[in-house]
């Protein structure tokens, strides 16, 4: 997967490279080996151009929005320990020829993951690279055959407040709901995340698959899916009802379309305290503004 350069951040300010390999090693070893065994890894998808940093592990799975945890960046990791990932499962229904449930081990050993190394830059302006370890929502997709009504695909959060104490707040309409358009969805670049730097996926980080679509703003990331619909209409999106003027559906990374109370130009990589250029589509141009063309960006924004 191409990875678009960026100015290179302190060494001080990053995981060291080797350590993280030897992370991926030491699993097989470790008291999580269990966990990880039901992730199996395909050959890894690395970045054809190596200048981008992987932003630190610390950072990655501390600053975090995930809001049925609460709303500050440090609250997911603190308080997502009560959520529980097993048992777990993924309903695909909608304008599909065949609709299924699916068991998370089920499609854990039917998908292997692969790793992609992706920027996700968040609408506040901020941004990470991240070893993801994941699959491509096509294969998923394709198991259960859209029909020719499908348009659009919608997913949706588990929804108990039990164990995401944050829905027990009106922060939001819960359960969280996030869309696609279905090109979109079965684009390559889209993945179901299970894991990122070699491991199982933390709780804080959508446990245990979350979507991850890096040409989209990073509330395009919805995480601890429970629910798959594809639709013929465009699905409400959680965003998309609250701020309407500020969160259109489709999120692309756009430096030309400002949000209403900041400007989209420039960012800020995580670990880093100067700013540097928004690129187009977060650098994946090449890959993805075909399925733009001719739409007026700033009015689908």
């Amino acid at each position: 997967m191409l990875i678009r350069s960026a100015p290179d951040i302190r060494s001080s300010e990053i995981t060291d490279e080797s350590l993280y390999w030897n992370r991926r090693k030491f699993i097989g070893a470790s008291a999580g080996a269990a966990l990880a065994a039901l992730m199996p890894v395909a050959p890894s998808v690395r970045p054809k151009r190596q200048d981008e940093k992987l932003t630190s592990y610390d950072d990655v799975t501390g600053y975090n929005n995930f809001y049925e945890f609460g709303v500050a960046k440090d609250d997911p990791k603190r308080n997502a320990h009560t959520l529980r990932t097993r048992p777990w499962t993924v309903a695909v229904e909608g304008e599909v020829h065949k609709p299924k449930v699916f068991d998370i081990d089920e499609i854990l050993k039917k998908h292997p993951s692969e790793e992609r190394v992706y920027r996700l830059r968040c609408v506040e302006a901020w941004s990470m690279v991240i070893p993801w370890m994941g699959f491509s929502l096509s294969s998923l997709l394709k198991e259960v055959e859209p029909t020719s009504q499908a348009k659009y695909v919608q997913f949706v959060t588990l929804h108990d407040p039990e164990q995401m104490p944050g829905q027990r707040r009106a922060v939001l309409p819960w359960p969280y709901m996030e869309g696609l358009r279905l090109d979109e969805a079965m684009h390559p670049l889209t993945i179901l995340a299970t894991g990122l730097y070699g491991e199982v996926l933390p709780n804080q980080n959508g446990a245990p698959i979350r979507l991850v679509v890096p040409w989209k703003y990073g509330f395009k990331s919805i995480k601890s899916i429970v629910m798959i619909r594809l639709t013929e209409q465009e699905p409400p999106t959680s965003w998309n009802q609250v701020l309407p003027h500020e969160y259109g559906f489709y999120a692309n990374v756009n430096p030309d379309v400002d949000h209403p109370r900041w400007s989209q130009k420039r960012e800020r990589r995580l670990g880093r305290f100067r700013k540097q250029e928004t690129l187009l589509f977060n650098g994946y141009a090449d890959q993805v503004s075909h399925l733009y063309a001719g739409m007026d960006l700033a009015r689908y924004y």
